[in-house]
């Protein structure tokens, strides 16, 4: 199984340097204007592995993802309107086409036994 990685946004002074930080994780993407490292550490190293990367010359700012504790399941949703009219339309619109096929299977049988 995979291990659990939490993201890191690190400043850089130079993104030159920032490929030094491929020991520490993953690397995600390097932002050449804005001089920032998207990066993935493991989730059980991440407090040493800050503090490792905060003594580097070329590290300005260190910032942790707040994404995993953002909820991704949502108990009272309320389930929109129009997209069930929308599904209802479709449903009627395929059962009428079913019917139809079969009325013209049943008269063909009819016409093809006599």
């Amino acid at each position: 199984m995979r291990e659990r990685r939490l993201g890191v946004a690190v400043w850089v002074k130079n993104t030159r340097a920032a490929k030094n930080l491929r020991k520490f994780g993953t690397i995600h993407y390097i932002s050449k204007r804005l001089n920032y490292v998207s990066m993935y550490v493991d989730a059980n190293l991440l407090d040493e592995t800050i503090r490792i990367m905060e003594k580097l010359h070329f590290v300005t700012k260190i910032e942790r993802s707040h994404r995993h504790e953002i909820p991704v399941e949502y108990n009272n949703a309320r389930p929109d309107k129009a997209k069930e009219y929308d599904y209802k339309q479709e449903k009627n619109q395929v059962m009428a086409l079913a019917e139809t096929l079969q009325t013209e299977e049943s008269s063909q049988a009819t016409v093809g036994s006599t």
